[in-house]
């Protein structure tokens, strides 16, 4: 049996372990990163990237029909269609360069990448199940990056008919009827793709709400694009499993019989779970909370020499969370002194119209204690906007009264998600309004509606 002995380990070469492994040996550490898969984890190969290529290839698909009919652009032409397996073709061929890309990074900076499952003998041991055999590695330090897997429901198990959004993003037709159970963020943003290319979409919430985790103000445009897409949105009802023909999902809510709502696809997005298990977390003493890895301010684990990143550490289970605390691990581990000291970190949900959120929202705030000011300003009055058919939405600001210390940032609307690296970089600096309002924003773009939203909220916008 081969042994490899290392200063430090990675376990996961998703975002959190290959970037911690990049800036490892960008620091003269030895470093080895063990993936059962291929580089770049669950966000590179079956999530953030290929669903944004999805995403991308309905919005132009969905454009294109547009001009197929009637439009205040005065384009025309003829009606399209879509090859959805050439689709899926284009969108592997992304995630192929981009899996070259970070092994590419990997090797550049000394990293040996180990192919396999890891499972830990003791706090510095793992063996590891090769392709060519069992393999064992000793480090000095150790870094847990298992990420994350789709929740599954026993009465919904994955298969046939219910796919998990994985099998969403490798679909070679486009369903005709598509149930989406859960109404999160996965669930709304691949539901409206879909809904985009021609499936007849219904989307199954059990909460009152869609996107039950933002204010009806940020939902309230993506409930007027779904009605505009004839997605059907049930609230407060219950998936219960599938039809005794298997077509159809059971659908029941209180006080009410089952209802049956005819599918060929019923996708499930009932959210994540961290990967705790299969790679002998019994073998070593790490405390727990909950069904996460506890982690302190530096993702050091209960024991000595090791570490925890991304999303096995907890919410928000957001690539660029992992990214960021891998870097700060591997920087520790070269000597140091790093911190989680992270002021915000923003989050996109990439429906149509997008949502970005960064920092506190005004009921956050206030439950904190914040005596607030907030507004906002709409897209509507934004010439950008205008001008590229985005008039949906708005910019929102929330900041305390005595000092006009912005405390947190929210936007609805179209390519939305291109201002959260503003938004975020305003509350890391500790910007304040007045800041925001005296900084000259290029005109025309829609990053103006952040602007006036600072002027309105001290009392004196410009184009309201």
């Amino acid at each position: 049996m081969k042994e490899i002995k290392t200063k430090l380990l990675i376990i996961g070469a998703g975002p959190g372990g290959y970037i911690c492994a990049i800036r490892a040996g960008q620091l003269g550490i030895d470093t080895v990163v063990i993936e059962a898969g291929k580089p770049g984890g669950t966000c590179l190969n079956v999530g953030c990237i290929p669903s944004k290529s999805l995403i991308h290839a309905a919005d132009e698909f969905e454009k294109v029909s547009h001009l197929s009919g009637k439009n205040a652009l005065g384009i025309s032409t003829s009606k399209p269609t879509i090859d959805l397996l050439k689709t899926m073709e284009w969108k592997d061929g992304i995630v192929s360069r981009l899996n070259s890309g970070v092994a590419g990074l990997l090797k550049k900076h000394g990293v040996k990448t180990v192919e396999g499952w890891a499972k830990f003998r003791d706090g510095k041991t793992v063996e590891v199940a090769t392709p060519t055999g069992s393999q064992i590695i000793r480090a000095e330090y150790v870094v847990i990056a298992t990420g994350s897997a789709p929740v599954e429901l026993p009465f919904l198990p994955f298969g046939d008919k219910v796919i998990s959004s994985t099998q969403a993003l490798a679909l070679h037709e486009v369903p005709k009827k598509l149930v989406v159970v859960g109404g999160g963020y996965i669930g709304l943003e691949l539901g409206i793709a879909y809904a985009k290319l021609g499936s007849a979409v219904t989307i199954v919430e059990a909460a009152k709400s869609i996107l039950p985790q933002y204010d009806k103000d940020l939902v309230r445009p993506i409930l007027k694009r779904l009605e505009s897409l004839k997605v059907k949105v049930l609230t407060s009802a219950k998936a219960k499993g599938l039809s005794t023909k298997r077509d159809a999902l059971l659908v029941g809510n209180s006080g009410d019989t089952d209802k049956k709502i005819s599918a060929d696809k019923i996708l499930v997005t009932v959210g994540r779970k961290p990967v705790t298990q299969g790679w002998g977390l019994e073998e070593i003493d790490l405390r727990m909370d909950g069904a996460f890895i506890q982690i302190n301010d530096k993702c050091q684990t209960s024991m000595r020499g090791t570490y925890a990143i991304g999303d096995v550490t907890g919410e928000p289970m957001l690539a660029h969370r992992a990214m960021a605390q891998g870097e700060i691990v591997a920087e520790i581990i070269a000597g140091e002194k790093r911190t989680w000291d992270k002021i915000c970190i923003p989050a996109v949900c990439f429906t149509d119209p997008e949502i970005v959120t960064a920092g506190l929202s005004p009921q956050e705030a206030k439950d904190l204690g914040h005596d607030i000011i907030t507004n906002s300003f709409p897209f509507q009055a934004n010439g950008r906007a205008m001008s590229a058919e985005r008039e949906e939405g708005f910019v929102r600001i929330v900041a305390r009264v005595d000092n006009h210390l912005v405390l947190g940032i929210q936007a609805v609307g179209v390519g939305v998600s291109e201002l959260s690296a503003g938004f975020a970089l305003a509350l890391e600096m500790g910007a304040r309004l007045e800041d925001i309002a005296a900084t000259i924003h290029a005109h025309p773009t829609q990053s103006e509606a952040l602007h006036e939203a600072a002027l309105k909220t001290l009392g004196h916008a410009l184009h309201i």
